[in-house]
């Protein structure tokens, strides 16, 4: 990986920090990018600290608001000549509604809205930078898609939005990965297990079923690893519109695979963001 660049967000702790150090230890030039300065600082001191490896940058955004991804969108422009890998990995699990800045709610628009306007607004240095991969964390949590309730006014669960998020994702991969046919530009998606985190300890099980159900999470190292492989593998070199789980391609939900309805998101996610729909 050495000469690659490769940002990842949500890089500060769990599976983002894992993967952040992996890739480190590949040699990449790694970019976390998360939003809280100070945990950042810290994680960027220890992934250079493990991983013998300099070259880890941290940049700051809000990925609950399109302001602050714009902002971090030119920054990255402005400071790399190159993006080889973006991994869209930041993700968020609410137990009640709540809403952005932008007024939308807060799962589909972290989850979900934040990697589409992200990596619409790089598509062009990663286009540039070819060949590049754009990997997207998933979930193996896929719910339907409610376009007359996207933002649960109507009715909200945390894991229906959460689901309905993930769905999305995978969805934005398929339809990306057609759009960028011929660009050598790869687009991919996983589900990395269930991980230890800090994210876990808002799944809605019972404490004592949590608790005697936690060792058999899996670690962020081990969360991390097919995050990994997609970034560096040459096993995945060219393949493109693809679901992952364990290193190995997968079958996502049966939702996932109606092209009318990835079609339909991005047209709808293109309004949400402001970006001319195509």
């Amino acid at each position: 990986m050495r000469g690659k660049v490769c940002l990842i967000t949500g890089g500060s702790s769990g599976i983002g920090k894992a993967t952040a150090l992996g890739l480190a230890a590949l040699g990449a030039q790694v970019v976390i990018i998360c939003r809280d300065p100070a945990r950042g600082k810290a994680a960027q001191a220890e992934i250079r600290a493990s991983s013998g490896n300099p070259a880890v940058d941290l940049l700051c955004a809000d990925l609950a608001s399109q302001q602050s991804i714009r902002q971090v969108a030119r920054e990255i422009q402005a400071t790399y000549q190159q993006v080889h890998v973006l991994m869209n990995n930041a993700g968020v699990l609410m137990r009640q509604r709540s809403v952005t800045s932008d007024g939308l709610e807060m799962t589909f628009a972290v989850n979900y809205l934040a990697p589409f306007l992200l990596t619409n607004l790089l598509l062009d240095l990663l286009k540039a930078s070819a060949p590049a991969r754009i990997i997207n964390v998933t979930s193996i949590v896929q719910r339907a898609i409610h376009f007359d309730d996207l933002h649960g006014e109507q009715h909200y669960s945390m894991m229906g939005a959460y689901g309905q998020s993930k769905l999305a994702d995978v969805l934005f991969t398929y339809e990306l990965a057609r759009r960028l046919q011929g660009t050598g530009v790869t687009a991919n998606c996983l589900h990395p297990g269930i991980v230890a985190s800090n994210f876990t300890r808002d799944f809605p099980f019972p404490r004592l079923i949590h608790c005697l159900t936690r060792p058999l999470f899996l670690s962020p190292t081990q969360g991390a690893q097919t995050p990994i492989y997609l970034a560096s593998s040459s096993q995945v070199e060219g393949i493109s519109g693809k679901y992952f789980i364990k290193k190995r391609q997968a079958a996502s939900s049966r939702q996932s695979y109606d092209a009318a309805t990835g079609q339909r998101l991005w047209q709808v996610s293109a309004e949400l963001t402001g970006l001319t729909p195509t």
